[in-house]
C-alpha cells in the first residue's frame, strides 16, 4: 500500500479528555475518531488492526469446531420478556420502537436470540453438541463511557453459544473454549492470564475471565506465583486465619475520639494499627433488613461475596437515618456491642483486644474481646477482598495482586436460558430434556486498546506484528528528487509485496524524513527500511533497517534486505 493511496491522519497531541495511554495513542495515530460519547469511527489504520484480531479469532474458533452465523443487532422485546431480563438488564439496554410501536432493543448480548434459534432448529440429541458463534456489533448504554474503545457504548464482540445434551458434554466444550481462548491471545502476542470469576448478570454455574495484564486495568487479579491458582479479586477466597485467636490481655474501656471517624484517623489518634480496629459497615439486606458487616480495619468489603450470604441476600448500604434509627448514633462511631445482626469476616472473627465504635458520637471502645464483651460471632463468612501476602486458597503459596483488562469471558450457563425459553430436545429415550448451554465472549475491539496498553513507548504504538496495521514501512528520502532512490524504493516495494503474507507501506509522500519516521513509529509498524542517496552511492549499495523496538538502526546491503526482513518476520 502506498501512503498516497491510503489515508493516514496523525495528531501531534491527543484531546485532553483521553485518559488512558491506549485512548491517547489511538486518537493520535488516527486509528479511531470520536463521533459522540462512547461512539467511535474505526479509521482505515485502526480497521486493519481490528480485522487482524477478528481473523485470528475466526481462525481459532473455526478450528475449535465453532460454526459462524450472524444474528440481528436489533432484537424484539418479547424474547427478553420471556427470560425476564427486559426489566432486569437495566438502563444499559437501549430500547427502541419501530413505526408500529413494537418494542425492540439494540442487543447488548445474544443469549435470548441464539436460544430461540436452538429451540426452533434443534430437535434431537443427534444434533448435539453444537457451538454457534458470531462477530457482531453490540451496544450497552454505559453510564460513563470512557477510555476510548476500552469502555465504549458500541463495540465489536465475538460471542459463541454452545448447546449440549448433558453437563459432561458442556464441560468438554468449555475446556475446548478455554484452550481456544488461550491460543487466540497467545497468537496475538499478548501477556494474559485466565482467572476464575463471578458469573455476574449473565448467570450460570462457573466462569473464567481472560485478562490482558496492564497497570491501567480496571480489574484486580489475585494469583499465586508458585502454583496455577488465579482468580478475579471479586471471587478469590480469603482463607480463614490458621493461627488461633489470641487470648484477651486488656480490659474494655471507652475512649474519647472527638472528630475521628475513619479507620486511618482513629488508628493515628489512638496510636494503633488499622489491623487492631474492627470496621463496621451498616447495610440493609433484602433478607432480614438492617445488619452490620464486620471487617478488620485494613481490609475492604467484597460486595460480590457479601451479596451471596443466604441470610442477607442482595443488599444496599444503610442511610444515615437508618444508622441513627438502629444504632443510636451517626456513622463513624458504630460498633457491634448492641443488639443487631452481624456478619463477621473470617479475619474479623479472629481479632482480640480490638478497637471499635462505641455507638456514641466522639467515642470508641478499646480492648474489646469476643465471648466477654460481646457474643461470639455466629455468622462468619468470607466477605473481604484478598490482599497481597494472603495464603493462596490452594495451599501452595501466597497471593500476589496485579491489574488486568478483561478481554474474554466464558460461562457455563447450564439450563438458565433453555428453561426460560423452553429450549428442549428429545433424548435417546424420546424424552424431552432442557439443553445445557455454554457462553463464550471476546471483546474484539477492546483487545486492540488492551494490546496498546501493553505495547507502547514514548514515540507511539509498538504492537506485535500479528496485530500491526502493516508489517514493514519503506521510507525513501528525497524520492521525488532522486531517481536512484525512487527506483530502489519501487523495486523493494514490489519484491516485498510479492511475498505472501507481507504487508508493506511505502511512504511516497514528499515529506521530511523526521515526519515520515515519526508517523511510522506512532502508528506502530514493526519494521522500517530507509532508502537514501548516501547509502545507495556506496560501493555496495546500503539501506538502513530498524525494528520498532530497536534502540539503534543497522546498515544493511540493499541486496540482503529482503532476506533480513523475512528472518525478522519469522522471529
Amino acid at each position: 500500500m502506498r501512503v498516497s493511496q491510503f489515508f493516514i491522519s496523525t495528531l501531534k497531541e491527543a484531546p485532553s479528555e483521553a485518559e488512558l495511554v491506549s485512548h491517547r495513542l489511538m486518537l493520535r495515530a488516527g486509528y479511531i475518531k470520536k463521533l459522540a460519547s462512547g461512539l467511535y469511527t474505526w479509521m482505515p489504520l485502526g480497521l486493519r488492526v481490528l480485522r487482524k484480531v477478528e481473523a485470528v479469532v475466526r481462525e481459532e474458533m473455526d478450528k475449535s469446531g465453532g460454526i459462524e452465523l450472524l444474528m440481528p443487532a436489533v432484537q424484539p422485546a418479547e424474547l427478553w420478556q420471556e427470560t425476564g431480563r427486559w426489566d432486569v438488564f437495566g438502563p444499559q439496554m437501549l430500547k427502541i420502537k419501530d413505526r408500529h410501536d413494537n418494542l425492540f432493543c439494540f442487543g447488548p448480548t445474544h443469549e435470548e436470540v441464539i436460544t430461540d434459534i436452538a429451540r426452533r432448529e434443534v430437535k434431537s440429541y443427534r444434533q448435539l453438541p453444537v457451538n454457534f458463534y458470531q462477530i457482531q456489533t453490540k451496544f450497552r448504554d454505559e453510564v460513563r463511557p470512557r477510555f476510548g474503545v476500552m469502555r465504549a457504548r458500541e463495540f465489536v464482540m465475538k460471542d459463541a453459544y454452545s448447546f449440549h445434551a448433558n453437563f459432561a458434554s458442556l464441560e468438554q466444550t468449555y475446556r475446548v473454549m478455554y484452550d481456544t481462548y488461550s491460543r487466540i491471545f497467545t497468537r496475538l502476542g499478548l501477556k494474559f492470564r485466565a482467572v476464575t470469576a463471578d458469573t455476574g448478570a449473565i448467570g450460570g454455574s462457573g466462569s473464567h475471565e481472560f485478562h490482558v495484564l496492564a497497570d491501567s486495568g480496571e480489574d484486580a487479579l489475585a494469583y499465586c506465583p508458585t502454583s496455577d491458582y488465579a482468580a478475579n479479586v471479586e471471587l478469590a477466597e480469603a482463607v480463614a486465619p490458621t493461627v488461633p485467636r489470641a487470648a484477651a490481655t486488656q480490659a474494655m474501656r471507652k475512649v474519647a475520639t472527638p472528630g475521628q471517624k475513619s479507620i486511618e484517623e482513629v488508628a493515628a489518634f489512638l496510636e494503633v494499627t488499622p489491623q487492631q480496629i474492627l470496621k463496621c459497615i451498616a447495610v440493609v439486606g433484602e433478607i432480614g433488613g438492617f445488619a452490620l458487616l464486620l471487617l478488620r480495619g485494613d481490609h475492604t468489603l467484597n460486595e460480590v461475596k457479601a451479596s451471596k450470604i443466604a441470610a442477607l441476600g442482595n443488599f444496599r448500604f444503610a442511610t444515615e437515618q437508618e444508622i441513627e434509627q438502629n444504632m443510636g448514633c451517626r456513622s463513624g462511631y458504630i460498633g457491634p456491642i448492641r443488639s443487631v445482626r452481624t456478619f463477621a469476616d473470617r479475619a474479623a472473627a479472629a481479632m482480640s483486644d480490638f478497637v471499635c465504635g462505641a455507638n456514641d458520637a466522639g467515642f470508641h471502645l478499646a480492648g474489646v474481646n469476643y465471648g466477654r464483651d460481646l457474643p461470639e460471632p455466629s455468622n462468619i463468612a468470607d466477605i473481604r477482598n484478598v490482599v497481597s501476602g494472603d495464603a493462596s486458597p490452594d495451599g501452595k503459596g501466597t497471593l500476589n495482586i496485579c491489574r488486568g483488562i478483561e478481554v474474554g469471558h466464558i460461562f457455563q450457563l447450564r439450563t438458565k436460558y433453555s428453561e426460560a425459553l423452553n429450549a428442549t430436545f428429545l433424548d435417546e429415550n424420546g424424552k424431552a430434556q432442557f439443553m445445557e448451554m455454554g457462553c463464550y465472549g471476546i471483546g474484539v475491539s477492546r483487545i486492540v486498546a488492551a494490546a496498546i496498553e501493553q505495547n507502547y513507548d514514548e514515540r507511539g504504538i509498538t504492537l506485535p506484528a500479528s496485530m500491526a496495521p502493516f508489517q514493514i514501512a519503506i521510507a525513501p528520502i528525497g524520492m521525488k528528487k532522486s531517481e536512484a532512490v525512487r527506483n530502489a524504493a519501487e523495486q523493494l516495494y514490489a519484491e516485498l509485496s510479492a511475498i505472501a503474507g507481507i504487508e508493506v507501506l511505502l511512504d511516497d509522500r514528499d515529506e521530511r524524513p523526521g515526519v515520515m519516521f515519526a508517523d511510522m513509529e506512532l502508528i506502530g509498524i514493526p519494521h522500517r527500511i530507509v532508502i537514501g542517496d548516501r547509502g545507495l552511492s556506496q560501493e555496495v549499495p546500503m539501506v538502513e533497517y530498524k525494528g520498532r523496538r530497536d534502540a539503534e538502526a543497522q546498515q544493511t546491503p540493499l541486496q540482503d534486505i529482503v532476506k533480513l526482513v523475512q528472518s525478522k518476520l519469522c522471529d
